[in-house]
C-alpha cells in the first residue's frame, strides 16, 4: 500500500478519521492502488460464472467506486451499464476511467434532490460495450425504478452495518425488474486462530474503539456480513436466492471452495 502510487500513511490517517463520504473522496485518487480495490482474478472469476446466467439487458453496480464493477458488467450486458455511489471523488475517478462521449439519463425514476444524490453526468458510450452512466446517491435509497435485469456489488458490505442491509437489499430488489438477479462474491471465514482471523478481528476491533471515540463515525467491518444472517435478510426483502462455487479462485484443504457467488433472484 505504501509506494509511491499508494496513499501514504498520512493520508490514510486523514480518511480513517474522516467520515466514510469524504474519507473516500480523499482516497480516491489512489484507491485503485491499495489493496481495498477488488482483484483481477475475483472480477474475472465473477464475470465467468455470471455469464452462464445471462444474457442481460442492464447492470447496476451498487457502490461502484472506481468503477471495477462496472468494467465487469461492460462485459455482461448489452444496453446500458449504471455504476451508482455516494462519493463524488470516487465518482470521478470512475468517469475518467470511462470518458464520456454525449450524455444521456440514466435508467429509472429522477434523481431526488438533495445531498445524498446528483443528475446522472452522462454516459459513456464504448464501441464494443454498452453506455455507461454514473449516479451519485446513497445505495440506502437508490432512485431508480425496476430497470435492471442484473445487478452487483463488490467490497462495499462492510460499510453497512447489520441493521441496515435489509434495507439495501430491499432498494436492490426494488431496482430489479422481475427475473433479475443480484450477485456478489463472498469469501469464506478464515480459520479460527489463523493469521487471517486475527488480522480481521483485529481490524474490526480498532475500528469499534475508534466509532467509540470519534466523530464522525467510518463505519468499515469485516466481520458483520455472515453468510447465514446475509441469506435471511436477502430472503426477507424477496429474493430466492441460490450460491455458486467460484472454482477459479481454488479450493480450501477440505475441499470446500474458497468463494462463493450469492446469486438473488427477483421473481
Amino acid at each position: 500500500m505504501f509506494t509511491e502510487q499508494g496513499p501514504t500513511v498520512r493520508e490514510l490517517a486523514v480518511q480513517a478519521l474522516s467520515s466514510i463520504e469524504h474519507g473516500y473522496d480523499l482516497l480516491a485518487p489512489k484507491f485503485d492502488h491499495t489493496p481495498y480495490r477488488t482483484p483481477d482474478r475475483v472480477l474475472d472469476a465473477v464475470a465467468d460464472e455470471v455469464r452462464r446466467l445471462g444474457p442481460f439487458g442492464t447492470g447496476l453496480d451498487v457502490c461502484c467506486g472506481t468503477g471495477a464493477g462496472v468494467g465487469v458488467l461492460r462485459q455482461l450486458c448489452r444496453e446500458r451499464v449504471v455504476g451508482v455511489d455516494f462519493s463524488a471523488g470516487m465518482l470521478a475517478e470512475a468517469r475518467a476511467a470511462f470518458p464520456p462521449e454525449g450524455e444521456r439519463p440514466a435508467a429509472g425514476r429522477p434523481v431526488a434532490e438533495g445531498p445524498a444524490a446528483e443528475e446522472p453526468a452522462g454516459e459513456a458510450p464504448v464501441a464494443e460495450g454498452p453506455a455507461v452512466d454514473w449516479v451519485r446517491a446513497d445505495a440506502r435509497s437508490l432512485p431508480f425504478a425496476p430497470a435492471f435485469d442484473l445487478a452487483l456489488s463488490f467490497g462495499a458490505f462492510g460499510h453497512f452495518l447489520p441493521a441496515e442491509r435489509f434495507g439495501l437489499f430491499a432498494e436492490v430488489y426494488g431496482s430489479l425488474r422481475p427475473g433479475g438477479q443480484f450477485v456478489f462474491p463472498v469469501g469464506a471465514p478464515p480459520p479460527v486462530g489463523s493469521r487471517a482471523y486475527w488480522s480481521l478481528l483485529g481490524f474490526d476491533a480498532a475500528m469499534r474503539v475508534r466509532n467509540a471515540l470519534w466523530r464522525p463515525r467510518f463505519v468499515m467491518y469485516y466481520r458483520t456480513f455472515r453468510l447465514g444472517d446475509v441469506l435471511e435478510d436477502l430472503t426477507r426483502a424477496g429474493f430466492v436466492v441460490r450460491l455458486m462455487p467460484l472454482t477459479e479462485l481454488g479450493r480450501r484443504p477440505d475441499g470446500s471452495p474458497r468463494a462463493r457467488l450469492v446469486v438473488a433472484t427477483r421473481e
